[in-house]
């Protein structure tokens, strides 16, 4: 089976267990980190095939995102094994998309993987990543913005997004995310003034009423 074969059959396997995730860990968001992955391995000289592959199955491990992720992982295994990848092949996929996760805090210990987990970190942040942010946000009950309470999405960016910029791997994938990272700090700097320009109009509105 060509390797364009192959990347069909997996897209379709994607396409199934993803179609209708809300959290930002859809379908499109695989493939939004499936190009970014083979663009940074076009310039990182780094098997493309492999890359591009990983990057289409790596929230396939992410055992948060299903209520049977062992059943899951037994599925991306009969498919692997089907669309006739090498063992060796199959070995690489597996190493690359193992331990991607930010939350984890591990680095990756091939340079496949390390572009996999770039293009999985540059898909959370700028636009796309302030969308999922609030989009994941909303699936756990989370306030947008809470003066009082402090597990709300803005804090998330703090927590992770604005960190992001300063923790790929590789030259390429830092270039791309100097403008996604700049995204995120205008659209906060916008946010707080608008929260309180919010309080301002309220408080006037409240002296009119009065008067």
């Amino acid at each position: 089976m060509k390797q364009q074969e192959q990347l069909l059959t997996i897209k379709r396997f994607v396409r199934h267990l993803f179609q209708d995730d809300i959290t930002g860990h859809d379908y499109y968001h695989m493939k939004r980190v499936a190009h970014l992955a083979k663009l940074i391995a076009e310039k990182e000289h780094a098997d493309r095939f492999i890359c591009e592959t990983a990057a289409w199955l790596h929230d396939v491990v992410d055992e948060k995102l299903f209520t049977n992720p062992t059943e899951i992982k037994k599925e991306l295994e009969r498919l692997l094994i089907s669309i006739d990848l090498s063992k060796q092949e199959i070995a690489q996929i597996k190493l690359a998309i193992t331990d991607i996760s930010f939350r984890k805090g591990k680095i990756p210990k091939s340079l496949e993987g390390k572009i996999v987990q770039d293009a999985d970190q540059l898909d959370a942040i700028g636009a796309i990543g302030i969308a999922r942010a609030f989009a994941y946000g909303a699936t756990k009950g989370r306030h947008f913005y809470h003066e009082q309470f402090n597990n709300h999405t803005i804090k998330h960016f703090y927590d992770k997004l604005l960190l992001i910029k300063d923790t790929l791997h590789t030259k390429t994938a830092q270039h791309f995310a100097k403008e996604r990272h700049q995204m995120m700090e205008q659209f906060l700097e916008q946010f707080y003034k608008e929260w309180n320009d919010g309080e301002i109009t309220l408080a006037r509105k409240d002296v009119e009423h009065h008067y």
